[in-house]
């Protein structure tokens, strides 16, 4: 089929798209002028609510505890350490060692961007060694580097591409780390002698199959280095001996197309040691099994046996081993718990429940806890209205601690109420959303509301509180997250139910909440605004043009828009990878229904849109900054009348996939984007 594209010359780059996105740039700045003040006001509750000191919860390990802080005005959290047990010795002996002075990174004036990520901050098992990386231009390419913590000087060498993941040796002689290709796919692990050079690097794992990513991480146990290569629906294991790292990689179970699986170690009580294994292998919501560990040669997954087969009522997450037992943590109608399990029990008849949070929009998380001889771990627990609170817990007697709480000025969450609800999808399916508001915002139809969204990959907008919020519940707007098919929120069938060919499920279910919240005259129906980032961006188009008379406004976040042009370029980043999410437009059918909710193929009728706001930032990696481009170009050339109210607002210079980086960074943006949508809905 003929697809005329007048835009497509956007995604040949240079010279004529840099000055294109520059005068889109000019366009928003001078359009939204007049929020200034309002941006500003915003920005100054949203930074309200960071303490002075911003210091997070720690984490042993033998020798020191470790944790950030963010001191008073800066914009990145350092890296910490003190000695051990600290906080029971002498205010001499606990003088803090800043490990990484994450601030001085950023404003370094020789490279300095304006922008700061950080990959890895891996340290030694030694705890003498620091592996670190990160990204000054928001394309996901890290530089990394090592430093000696005994001087705080940094070694000689420098790997300048690298990518998320990595993992130490035992003995602290070895790093593994990932690398990306050209199309951003991260299809190599590498080992590096440290203190050596660069060249003398050692490939361990590559990945020909375009569809597969690998990533690498070392065992609590200190004892192996797990490798694992995954695509949408398939995964592989391997193992290497973190002792002698000539040893490996061997496979835990080889590779079956359909089947993912990972691995963790674990030591037995009798001295010997099996890999924890969990898989969807003929259990959708995944099961528990046991394996041997791979000595001299791969192997496939006839020595698995079950250990705890899939529940009828939960999804299964993850197995966590340690010395005491093994952690399970699951997904019990939409929200994480922690399970227990003793090592010799792991179906679970003698276990219990760690945690579940009692809060409506709560979440609960095993936190970094990396001793496997630990007595206790550190549990916590989030919300979008409540600071976190971290909990020690004695994983023999459950008993609960409180060792950290998130601190938030002037900020009561008492003010605050969540509820979950459900509305009915086109097809009847039960839609849960989560609704947040203040508690004098009354639910009968007059106040306006604000859905947000993303329902891809199965991903799961886990809670965590978010200083900016309150912001916009204090001026009296709903807050609704909805939890559509094609995300992870209901297990795992919820997310079939929202991919390849069901994809138009996630899109009706988002309407769908719309819909329900005016229709149950709960928030005013003519005061609706929606918001979605990347995939979720991709979701603010389709219900833009599929449903534009729902919206007063809509927020397109880096939106994945032009979904046939791009799924058809496999020279472009991560479009192989993406196959098995969204179809192959190469195959006919595959084409159709990509074609049918394609953004930028189907733009709503002119005349009934309501006011957009769209994101893109020059060095994305994941959605290219082309795509958000050609879909307003194409916008606005469909409806010139209404094309005054559509803005694009792109990072033409540092900048990443998820905005600015540093606290204040991010929050100002947020205060951007929230002023925008206040502006609408007032």
């Amino acid at each position: 089929m003929p697809r005329p594209d007048p835009y497509q010359w956007m995604a040949s780059g240079g010279t004529r798209l840099a000055d294109h996105l520059r005068a889109e740039r000019t366009f928003y700045d001078s359009a939204c002028a007049h929020l200034h003040s309002l941006v500003s006001a915003l920005r100054s509750e949203m930074v309200g609510r960071l303490p002075e000191a911003d210091v997070s919860a720690r984490w042993r390990r033998t020798r020191y505890a470790y944790y950030t802080a963010a001191q008073t005005g800066r914009d990145y959290a350092d890296l910490m350490r003190e000695i051990n047990g600290a906080e029971t010795e002498s205010k001499q002996n606990r003088s803090p060692e800043v490990l990484l002075d994450v601030e001085s990174l950023a404003n370094d004036p020789d490279r300095g961007t304006g922008y700061l990520e950080l990959g890895v901050t891996l340290v030694s098992p030694s705890e003498d060694l620091l592996a670190y990386s990160f990204d000054r231009d928001g394309d996901e390419v890290y530089e990394l580097r090592f430093r000696d913590l005994r001087t705080g000087t940094d070694l000689p060498e420098v790997v300048s591409r690298s990518y998320y993941g990595g993992a130490w040796s035992a003995d602290s002689a070895w790093f593994f780390y990932t690398v990306h290709d050209a199309q951003y796919r991260p299809f190599q692990v590498w080992r590096h002698r440290v203190g050596g050079p660069t060249a003398d690097d050692v490939l361990v794992v590559e990945e020909p199959d375009e569809r597969f990513e690998v990533q690498v991480r070392g065992t609590r146990s200190g004892d192996l280095v797990v490798v694992w290569s995954a695509s949408n629906t398939t995964s592989e294991c391997w193992v290497v001996d973190a002792h002698d790292v000539t040893r490996g990689p061997w496979s835990v179970g080889g590779r079956r197309e359909g089947v993912r699986y990972h691995a963790e170690h674990r030591r037995l009580p009798d001295g010997g040691a099996d890999l924890l294994v969990v898989t969807d292998d003929d259990a959708v919501e995944s099961r528990l099994m046991t394996a041997t560990v791979p000595d001299g040669a791969d192997q496939d997954r006839t020595g698995w046996a079950e250990a705890r087969p899939e529940s009828g009522h939960e999804q299964l997450l993850r197995a966590d081993a340690f010395a005491a037992g093994v952690i399970l943590t699951v997904r019990t109608d939409g929200r994480r718990a922690l399970v227990l399990v003793p090592h010799d029990d792991l179906a679970g008849t003698r276990g219990f429940g760690l945690m579940e949070s009692d809060h409506p929009d709560g979440d609960t998380v095993l936190f970094r806890s990396p001793q496997y001889d630990a007595r206790t771990v550190t549990v916590l627990e989030e919300s979008w209205l409540r600071p976190g609170v971290a909990w020690s817990m004695g994983l023999e007697s459950g008993l609960l601690d409180k060792v950290w709480e998130q601190q938030a000025p002037g900020h009561d969450p008492a003010r605050y109420v969540s509820e979950r609800r459900t509305f009915p999808s086109a097809d009847g399916t039960a839609v849960p959303a989560t609704i947040l508001r203040h508690r004098d915002t009354p639910l009968d139809g007059s106040a306006p509301a604000l859905v947000y969204g993303y329902g891809s990959y199965g991903a799961v907008d886990e809670p965590a509180w978010d200083p900016a919020l309150p912001s916009l519940l204090d001026r009296g707007v709903v807050y609704v997250y909805a939890h559509n098919r094609g995300g992870g929120e209901l297990g795992r069938r919820w997310y079939l139910d929202g991919k390849l060919e069901h994809k138009q499920h996630t899109f009706d279910d988002h309407i769908a909440v719309a819909d329900g919240l005016a229709r149950d005259g709960l928030v005013d129906p003519a005061r609706i605004a929606t918001r979605g980032l990347s995939a979720g961006g991709l979701l603010q188009g389709a219900v833009l043009s599929q449903r534009p008379d729902r919206w007063r406004a809509v927020v397109a976040e880096v939106p994945f828009v032009d979904v046939v042009t791009t799924m058809f370029d496999a020279s472009i980043p991560l479009t192989i990878t993406e196959w098995e999410e969204w179809g192959d437009p190469r195959r006919r059918a595959d084409f159709e229904w990509l074609l049918a909710y394609s953004p930028y193929d189907n733009p709503p009728p002119a005349g009934e849109r309501p006011d957009l706001l769209v994101t893109g930032a020059l060095h994305d990696p994941r959605v290219m900054v082309h795509e958000p481009a050609k879909w307003v170009a194409r916008l606005r050339d469909t409806d010139p009348e209404w094309s005054p109210r559509c803005h694009f607002r792109v990072e033409t210079g540092a900048g990443a996939h998820v905005g600015p980086s540093g606290r204040f960074g991010h929050l100002a943006y947020e205060a951007e984007v929230y002023a925008w949508i206040l502006d609408r809905l007032s």
